[in-house]
């Protein structure tokens, strides 16, 4: 398995340039990027501006290893507002756009959400017709991701949908798309359930692996901890990865970032996950 860390790992306001000048010093061999509104990954990037990120990707022989984005907390396929569905869904044929101009592999979807309890305000579906629009959706979806050759990554995470492996698994199958599968987030799960369940259910289905570490006894979003120091049984993840043949990156996502020397945590987070993958003896 493979190395990355996730964009939102760094300092609010660093640049991509910066970032990915810090990933490859502290170790890591990949770094998931994020689609923005504005800035310089977004819904407006320019030709130019993509063979400026790749080159500063390739000065520093480091791959971009997914490509993510927090557009879905505001534009849901799930939403009651039929605008609100279409411009989600514009959003991930623009991030498979590209995730093929980078030559990425899989992009990271949240595909709506029941309720969004971190998010104050934010809408509440009916359940079942939150699944039935994102399955709806994924399924219109799925043509787009096969003729970019990159597949959708449904994320496992706080919006009430999608509760048990046993369900992701269903609506993946649903699909019915080689091109759909779980872009599975370790952390997001311990506090209601174990990641290597998750990942021996899931199985192939998983394309793209996040690693975070959780407290339970903390709770909520503070229950987010570097890794290693939760509850996260890595030993029995790394085990069920191996199992199911997984051999891909794993993708450190270390929200929230320190409150000073904030660089450090993605020192600590590539030390970490070098224990974890078994690369210190």
């Amino acid at each position: 398995m493979k190395k990355g860390i996730n964009i939102w790992s760094f300092p609010q306001g660093m640049t991509i340039a910066e970032s990915i000048r810090i990933a490859k010093d502290a170790g890591f061999e990949g770094i998931e990027l994020a689609l923005n509104e504005t800035g310089e990954l977004s819904l407006e990037t320019t030709e130019q501006e993509i063979r400026e990120i790749k080159s500063h990707l390739e000065q520093a022989d480091l791959e971009i290893c997914g490509l993510a984005t927090g557009l879905y907390w505001s534009n849901s396929m799930t939403s009651e507002s039929e605008a609100n569905r279409t411009k989600a869904m514009d959003i991930t044929r623009k991030q498979l756009e590209l995730a093929a101009a980078f030559n990425v592999d899989t992009i990271l979807v949240i595909p709506g959400a029941v309720g969004v309890d971190f998010i104050p305000g934010s809408e509440v579906v009916d359940y079942e017709r939150a699944y039935d629009r994102a399955l709806e959706c994924i399924t219109a979806l799925a043509p787009d991701a096969k003729a970019a050759g990159v597949n959708i990554g449904i994320e496992n995470v706080w919006n009430k949908l999608f509760l048990s492996p046993l369900e992701l698994r269903t609506f993946i199958d649903t699909v019915g798309s080689d091109y759909v599968g779980s872009y599975f987030d370790v952390g997001n799960v311990v506090h209601s359930g174990y990641p290597e369940q998750w990942i021996r259910i899931l199985n192939k289905r998983i394309k793209k692996v996040h690693f975070k570490d959780y407290r339970r006894q903390a709770g909520g979003l503070h229950g987010f901890v570097d890794l290693l120091a939760g509850d996260v049984d890595y030993p029995a993840v790394v085990e069920a990865l191996t199992n199911i043949g997984y051999d891909g990156y794993v993708i450190g996502e270390m929200i929230p970032s320190y409150t000073h020397h904030c660089e450090q945590i993605i020192y600590n987070t590539s030390r970490a996950m070098d224990a974890i993958l078994g690369r210190i003896q």
